[in-house]
């Protein structure tokens, strides 16, 4: 008999590929997952359980969602940045 599904590997995908779907509260599920899946492979060294396959898409499902989620806030902040250094609102009037 094969082991058994590891449960942490298969929660790291979910939250890979969560962190990918989930705009600003995506970077912390996918740090989350990052720490699972390095949890689950540890885990898996150590057992007869199955699911590595698992625990390596979610890490970089995970690794993915985080970059992508860092690029959304920084381009939303260059935004704002922007909007307001050239004067979108001067004296409560939108130009």
């Amino acid at each position: 008999m094969e082991g058994r599904l590891n449960r942490k590997s298969v929660t790291s995908l979910t939250l890979g590929i969560l962190s990918l779907i989930i705009p600003y509260i995506g970077l912390i599920l996918g740090i989350i997952g990052v720490v699972f899946s390095a949890k689950s492979l540890n885990e898996l060294d150590q057992s007869n359980q199955q699911g590595r396959g698992l625990a390596i898409s979610g890490k970089v499902c995970s690794i993915v969602g985080i970059c992508l989620q860092a690029l959304l806030i920084i381009l939303l902040i260059l935004g704002f940045v922007s909007y307001f250094m050239v004067g979108g609102v001067e004296e409560g009037v939108i130009k």
